[in-house]
């Protein structure tokens, strides 16, 4: 009994950590994914860096997006749009601020 209560504290600090920074992460990661998977042709996006565009067509052979800007057609890895900036992009203009 005495070994246990030695552990606990450990224990708990896993246990804290788990719940406050490994879960969440996970999920953002799992959301950003279901986001890759689902684009289509016509959503507009943001990339991370920033450039913003329209989805043209897909590259399933290098797992890229061909995005349309006002300077021409650029190739990006599905990984590079920007869930967050993506969203608030596309919200409705009631809930901009």
């Amino acid at each position: 009994m005495e070994q246990i209560q030695q552990f606990l504290p450990f224990i708990l600090i896993f246990v804290v950590m788990y719940f406050f920074m490994i879960r969440p992460q996970m999920q953002k990661a799992k959301k950003e994914k279901k986001f890759a998977a689902e684009l289509k042709k016509g959503d507009r996006v943001v990339t991370k860096s920033g450039l913003h565009g329209k989805v043209f067509d897909f590259s399933e052979k290098n797992n890229a997006v061909i995005i349309e800007t006002g300077a021409g057609k650029l190739t990006y890895d599905k990984s590079a749009i920007s869930l967050e900036m993506s969203q608030k992009l596309n919200a409705p203009a009631t809930e901009k601020k």
